[in-house]
């Protein structure tokens, strides 16, 4: 396909990329023989060498062969919380031939039965405080062995940063039918070497489930690696990073953006098990955090903290994520802050990753960038699948070494989501997006999101963009509420900034000052917070399903 986008590539950064050729456990090894001294992971004053991570790595690996008997290619979950047990764990699977499945912390025993039994889980490292959740599936025979670690095992009693209360010391004994990770870690048994190739499957992430029940994306070491490489040369990594490991590990960003990505240069991640604001701008400035991978909610509730300072945030040198739409009155505060621009980028579970990126040099505001390298990417009419006109708005199509190889025993969705076009297979994001003249892509909503107030088409996110730069508004949500006149009318639940008094009619005189009068919020609650995802993603459809069935009562 033509690349219009390369006319205006950045410096410095090349255009295509070599196949992979290698795997997850090779990065890993790599780096230990390398830097085997070198820090790789900061638990709240924990530290481990990646020499120590790498020979933890082939104990847990001898353990899932000689126990576990998990054979290559055989499912292993990880249902916990970021961690130095986390990272371990990850790269202990692959290293026995596994294919890790992340499951969301956050997951109750319903959703992790069903992603257990769905991936057909039988082994699954979990964490003390959810043993109460695993439990069922053990009793109901669906997994044979679980490891349950205590996050505090390594912290010193005097962290320089106090860690969460969640991650505290557990009270009492596990159940007899679960392993403590530290027997794991104690034990002697023989690593028996696994042969891993770059087309082997190695992670089974799961979709979020808007639209219904997650749908596992089979990746493979090829996939997963190249989307690790699109970051890694496209942002010009050294090696020396310092990355804030806050985003959950068990979504993309945090898994590729954050773990995958500093392990393939030997960097180093201070990992946070949850979002805190006041301790992320600690741990920044205690140890000289360089890089930040997250989502432009956790931006925003940093830059809502009244005690965090241009200091605490001196020694980054790159903010980027995406997720959402950063506001650019959000981006705007973050540049006068730090002197950086947030850098917007566009990915997806089942693309590991990366599709677009903006461009270091010249990132542009409510733009997600070009397509990354060794990926071609059309906006079609979502009803003809033909190719729109420059700056008319379509569903993203795309085609590259990054996309998954099928949902995991899904063929209908397969059917429909990855679909010949020109002779190349595409994956239909149901993201839609207009493109500039010069390639740049610009996210407008998912397809699903559109609210239809008088026949117009309301975008949420471009509506939630302008309601940011209202001085009263910390964090909005857009949603469609039902109106007999209007069809849909567009209502705003808002949380706002401490002190700051609005309501609908307020908010309204002001939106008819920044946008078009079908566009302007006519409803508004405001609310404490927000609900999230463990990502930090805005729960939109939680919020729209709950203004749905006030509709119906």
């Amino acid at each position: 396909m033509e690349r219009k986008d390369f006319d205006h590539w950045p410096a410095g950064v090349p255009k295509t990329l070599p196949p992979v050729t290698h795997t997850l456990n090779d990065n890993l090894a790599r780096a230990a023989k390398a830097s085997p001294d070198k820090t790789a992971l900061i638990f709240y004053g924990a530290t481990k060498t990646y020499a120590a991570l790498d020979a933890e790595v082939t104990r847990i690996a001898a353990y899932l062969q000689a126990v576990c008997h998990v054979a290559k290619g055989d499912r292993v979950g990880i249902y916990m919380q970021n961690s130095l047990q986390f990272v371990a764990a990850f790269y202990g699977v692959i290293r026995a031939g596994g294919i890790v499945v992340p499951v969301n912390a956050m997951h109750k025993t319903d959703e992790l039965s069903y992603t257990c039994e769905n991936a057909q889980v039988r082994t699954l490292f979990t964490s003390w405080d959810l043993v109460a959740n695993v439990a069922p599936l053990i009793e109901a025979g669906t997994l044979d062995h679980v490891i349950a670690v205590h996050y505090s095992a390594d912290i010193p009693a005097r962290a320089p940063i106090r860690p969460p209360e969640t991650i505290a010391a557990p009270a009492g004994p596990l159940p007899a039918d679960v392993v403590d990770w530290a027997d794991l870690i104690s034990g002697d048994y023989a690593f028996a070497p696994v042969h891993l190739a770059p087309e082997d499957t190695c992670v089974l992430p799961y979709t979020s489930g808007s639209t219904g029940r997650g749908k596992g994306c089979v990746h493979t070491h090829k996939s997963t690696l190249h989307a690790v490489a699109c970051m890694t040369e496209w942002f010009k990594y050294l090696g020396d990073e310092v990355h804030l490991g806050a985003t959950p590990m068990f979504h993309i960003v945090g898994m590729q953006g954050i773990m995958n990505a500093s392990i393939s240069m030997g960097a180093t991640i201070v990992i946070m098990a949850r979002w805190d604001r006041e301790a992320a701008a600690r741990l920044i400035a205690e140890y000289g955090v360089t890089t930040w991978s997250t989502v432009p909610t956790a931006v925003i509730d940093l830059l809502n903290s009244e005690t965090v300072t241009a200091d605490d945030l001196a020694s980054m040198r790159l903010i980027y994520g995406g997720g959402s739409a950063m506001p650019e009155a959000i981006a705007e505060r973050l540049a006068d802050l730090t002197g950086l621009e947030f850098v917007e980028v566009f990915g997806m579970t089942e693309t590991m990753g990366p599709v677009t990126h903006n461009s270091m040099d010249r990132p542009k505001t409510g733009c997600v960038g070009i397509p990354v390298m060794n990926t071609d990417l059309m906006i079609v009419d979502p009803d003809t699948l033909t190719p729109v006109a420059v700056g008319e708005v379509g569903e993203i199509l795309v085609s590259g070494p990054q996309v998954m190889t099928q949902y995991w025993k899904n063929l209908t969705s397969d059917a429909e989501t990855l679909i010949t076009l020109a002779g190349k297979q595409f994956l239909r994001t149901g993201d839609l997006a207009k493109e500039d003249t010069e390639g740049n892509i610009y996210i407008v909503d998912r397809l699903k999101r559109m609210i239809n107030a008088s026949g117009y088409k309301v975008w949420p996110a471009e509506v939630e963009a302008r309601l940011y730069q209202h001085p009263a508004i910390a964090e909005v949500c857009v949603i469609g509420a039902n109106d007999d006149y209007r069809g849909e009318a567009v209502k705003a639940v808002a949380v706002l900034k401490t002190g700051a008094t609005l309501d609908t009619a307020e908010l309204a005189n002001w939106a008819k000052g920044h946008m078009a009068a079908y566009k302007v919020p006519r409803l508004m609650d405001v609310v404490e917070s927000l609900p999230k995802s463990a990502a930090g993603k805005v729960l939109w459809r939680q919020l729209q399903d709950e203004e749905n069935a006030k509709s119906l009562s």
